[in-house]
């Protein structure tokens, strides 16, 4: 289970804030400037300028579960993936200051980091590296196929939310949890059949919903 890394950097106490011309002015810019942004570019603006723990929380909820998903799906087992999420999002507490919300989506920014983690780890182990994770020559990551990735997962994630409470927890533990359906019904002692009947309903389900925002 993907839960927040402890490090002793992420108590590091922030450095003293400098006061420079009418705060005032300049707070209300940022509160303008803010305000346009993602929110999940605001979480990261306040790891960067105020290294607040709680907006890191909030990303690494966001998106842990995305990147282990993405790095599962390259071939890497399940508790490697976790150990790399792991490395990716302690390198972006501790490299912060090098996000510019100017150049590049905070999306786009931590999938770089993951993908070149995830290269370092095959090439240590001598496998060759995946064609899906090689960059082009004299080309960049295209930052708006990654947020409409990222933004597709929202929608699949409010679709989800959309299930039966009953539907949705057999869901998530067949698909998100990777689970057989064995494992499931030693977790909740509910029958096979009930078992394999609410992940057929809320598959169904699923499909319709998808089907409606035009993601099937």
């Amino acid at each position: 289970m993907l839960t927040m890394l402890s490090d002793p950097s992420l108590a590091a106490p922030a450095p003293p804030a400098t006061v420079c011309g009418d705060t005032s002015v300049l707070r209300e810019r940022k509160k303008v400037e803010r305000e346009s942004l993602s929110e999940q570019t605001v979480w990261m603006l306040a790891v960067r300028d105020d290294r607040c723990r709680v907006a890191f929380g909030r990303l690494f909820d966001h998106f842990a579960p995305r990147l282990k998903g993405v790095i599962c799906r390259s071939g890497m087992p399940p508790n490697q993936a976790e150990d790399v999420v792991q490395d990716v999002m302690l390198t972006v507490w501790r490299k912060a200051a090098m996000f510019d919300p100017e150049r590049a989506q905070v999306s786009a920014w931590i999938y770089q980091i993951a993908r070149n983690r995830q290269i370092d780890v095959i090439r240590k182990e001598r496998r060759p590296v995946p064609e899906e994770l090689k960059l082009p020559e004299e080309t960049q990551e295209d930052a708006a196929q990654v947020l409409a990735l990222d933004q597709e997962t929202q929608k699949l994630r409010a679709a989800l939310d959309r299930l039966k409470p009953a539907q949705r927890e057999m869901v998530e533990k067949a698909y998100l949890g990777e689970l057989t359906h064995a494992d499931i019904h030693k977790q909740t002692g509910l029958p096979l059949g009930t078992i394999k009947s609410r992940i057929r309903l809320g598959l169904e389900r699923l499909r319709h919903e998808l089907k409606e925002q035009g993601l099937t």
